[in-house]
């Protein structure tokens, strides 16, 4: 048993010293070796450059940027229908916030209710301007997710409320 872990402890030390390369040489050494075979040269690769877009405001992002926003916008006046029923003394018809309560309150006030617009579209604007800026294939969901759930709200308002 001695014998074969002392021969294979020499095996290991003899491959791990013969994929050792040669020292370098050190920056003071006078001695300059000149062979052709070991003279180590690279060659420059060019490869095509990708051309990226450095600029973070484009058509696409200032549309979607639009769209979201309009959409958030529409869904606080729409909400601002519930107000206006309630105030009226309308029955019938929804005079309660109830999809959204925790943000706009049962009955919002048109302060609130443009408040709460402009948060969720400086939000999505601020994600997806991050998103783009750090170079992001998602940049656009932010905006997408905020028009679709304005859309939505907008909907569901004008279908209840009006």
């Amino acid at each position: 048993m001695k014998s074969i872990v002392c021969t294979a402890f020499s095996v290991m030390v003899l491959v791990a010293s013969s994929l050792a390369a040669e020292l370098p040489e050190a920056p003071s050494s006078s001695v300059v070796r000149m062979n052709a075979a070991i003279i180590e040269t690279t060659v420059p690769v060019s490869a095509p450059k990708v051309k990226e877009s450095s600029r973070v405001f484009d058509k696409k992002f200032l549309s979607l940027a639009f769209i979201s926003t309009g959409s958030t916008f529409a869904d606080s006046y729409t909400t601002l229908f519930a107000r206006q029923n309630w105030l009226a003394g309308k029955t019938g018809v929804c005079n309660e916030e109830v999809e959204s309560a925790y943000l706009y309150g049962t009955h919002p006030t048109v302060v609130r209710a443009y408040s709460v617009a402009t948060v969720k579209s400086a939000g999505s604007l601020f994600a997806a301007y991050y998103l783009r800026k750090h170079h992001s294939k998602l940049w656009a969901f932010p905006l997408i997710a905020n028009s679709a759930i304005g859309l939505q709200g907008v909907t569901q308002n004008m279908i209840e409320c009006n």
